[in-house]
């Protein structure tokens, strides 16, 4: 065995470089190209994945959530939440809940298996976030627009308004750490505040500046699901990683240093959402331009990876998956995947399997195939040998690393994971062991017209008596109420096209400009309310033109 000296700089740099290299050949742990779309037939605005990446919920133009189990890539539920768009979601940790915002300013909570509300809450300016606590699903970070950041706690409907560093500037938004210990907040100023949970006690802040010592805005700050680290996303194009252990050592007023800037030179492209990889090792920014998706290596901050989606298209959300390296992305209504090029190995189901070019004669021992090998010399068992007559417990179940946190040891024994899917068989054969024909026959003319109705409510589960859900007024004192949520936004004047908050009263001309107002089809014969998936089929068989058509292009 040679042993080399690397007392010379310049080798041991060589020697990291190689190690690098040999790491990335064998695999990258990011996407590399597109896998496929998931298509929720209405316009998708936002996706989040559950604790486990087992199942994607996407929020929808006309008020759905679509839940998609990403195994099978397939629709595993649908929730009618809402009336107006869905602006955000978040899952709880146990995957048994959900709470989502609309632009109409409701904030409700889902039962994801009944697909019931369990309660909700108006607010009175539109919603740009909502966060389960990451260890409590009892209370809930709200960052409602030109207002200080709302804690809910959801067993007693009651809030708490968040502190804020300037009175005058309420354009704060806010985020848990990663066990939720903490909250930070940020303000269109640069100011990131530290506040105790429990408390609200202010326990460090910073500014962000940059580089001429000019303040800039903060617009999302995004915790990694491992480690201590979180990214920053300012107006001025940056995106700033920290170390949350040193924001805490520096206390009030500190000036931390960030571990890396990214950005990008050449085109000066403005991130329109940011977040990072399972394990917290890349970072992936979707540009606010068009669907191009940047990755970073966190440690070293170089870019790996640019994806590309198609020309023209907007980005409106990212999401990386929690334990693979998939990133899904929504652009023109529809959710992106991109993932790894998979090569199929078979040497994983048989380590001395070869693959071979060209046909090679093969020469069978004499002893290959028979069922004991006669001239086989049986060797005392020592080591390796004796170890195989051990038993083996095959009943119990490890925890799966990737699924726990760093400071438990057990998976939570109550997380929902998959949702139960009835099949629908259209055509069913003859069951012999079913009901005779005549009863099915006679059965069936009962249902006559309501058995696509009975259809249509299985896939939503049982129809059973539901309780009104308890609906909440927030209170928020000096917070306008004429706000217009970011989504409904139409670019000219402002004045004459903002849209009002909350249901359609009638209103026929104050509505109208809205590109994401779910009753919005016209034509020559006046307004056509169209619902689900009918509305493109309708549209065309009157020869009508749809104007939501140019929807995201009035985004941003």
């Amino acid at each position: 065995m040679i042993l080399e000296d690397f007392s010379n700089p310049n080798d041991s740099l060589t020697l990291v470089l190689s190690l690098h290299f040999i790491a990335e050949s064998f695999g990258q742990n990011y996407p590399e190209e597109a896998d496929g779309t998931l298509d929720c037939i209405s316009m998708a605005l936002t996706c989040t994945f559950n604790r486990w990446g087992t199942l994607l919920a996407v929020g929808c133009n006309d008020g759905r959530i679509v839940i998609w189990d990403f195994l099978t890539r397939g629709i595993a539920k649908i929730i009618s939440a809402h009336i107006h768009p869905v602006c955000s979601l978040c899952w709880s940790r146990d995957g048994h809940k959900l709470v989502s915002a609309s632009t109409d300013n409701i904030v409700s909570q889902w039962d994801v298996l009944s697909g019931d509300c369990d309660q909700r809450f108006r607010f009175p300016s539109p919603i740009l976030k909502v966060q389960y606590h990451p260890r409590d699903q009892n209370r809930v970070l709200v960052c409602p627009m030109k207002s200080a950041p709302v804690m809910l706690t959801l067993s007693d409907s009651k809030h708490v308004v968040l502190p804020v560093d300037d009175d005058s500037d309420l354009n704060v938004v806010a985020s848990f750490d990663r066990r939720g210990e903490y909250i930070y907040t940020g303000n269109a100023k640069g100011k990131i505040l530290v506040l105790k949970t429990d408390t609200q006690d202010l326990v460090a802040s910073f500014r962000v500046t940059t580089g001429t010592s000019n303040t800039t805005a903060i617009k999302s700050i995004e915790f990694a699901r491992k480690g201590s680290c979180f990214l920053i996303n300012t107006a001025d194009r940056i995106i700033r990683v920290y170390d949350g252990r040193e924001i805490l050592t520096c206390g009030r007023d500190g000036e931390p240093e960030p571990m890396q800037k990214l950005q990008d030179l050449v085109n000066r492209t403005p991130w329109k959402k940011c977040c990072f990889s399972g394990d917290g090792e890349y970072i992936v920014a979707g540009s606010a331009r068009q669907h191009a998706l940047y990755i970073w290596e966190k440690s070293i901050g170089n870019l790996v990876k640019i994806l590309h989606g198609t020309r023209g298209e907007l980005l409106l959300d990212v999401a990386w998956h929690p334990v693979r390296p998939i990133i899904a992305s929504i652009s023109s209504g529809v959710v992106s995947i991109w993932a790894q090029n998979q090569v199929e190995n078979w040497s994983a189901f048989a380590p001395d399997f070869k693959e071979l070019d060209e046909n090679v004669e093969y020469e069978e021992r004499e002893s290959e195939f028979d069922i004991e090998d006669e001239d086989k010399s049986e060797p005392e068992q020592t080591g390796a040998d004796a170890a195989e007559d051990e038993e083996v417990d095959v009943t119990s179940v490890d925890p799966i690393a990737a699924f726990c946190s760093s400071d438990e040891e057990l998976e939570d024994s109550k997380a929902l994971l998959y949702l139960p899917i009835a099949p629908e068989v259209e055509d069913p054969e003859e069951n012999p062991y079913g009901p005779p024909p005549d009863a099915v026959q006679s059965s069936l003319s009962d249902e006559g017209i309501g058995s696509e109705k009975k259809r249509q409510s299985s896939s939503d589960g049982p129809q059973a008596p539901k309780k009104k859900p308890k609906t909440t007024n927030i209170e928020l004192q000096g917070v306008p109420n004429d706000e217009v949520h970011p989504l409904l936004g139409v670019k000219g004047d402002g004045k004459s096209k903002k849209k009002q908050a909350g249901r359609p009263k009638g209103s026929k001309g104050k509505d109208k400009d809205s590109p994401f107002k779910p009753k919005l089809y016209k034509g020559d014969r006046g307004a056509l309310p169209l619902e689900g998936a009918a509305k493109g089929k309708v549209q065309a068989e009157l020869g009508q033109p749809l104007t939501a058509g140019g929807a995201i292009s009035e985004l941003l």
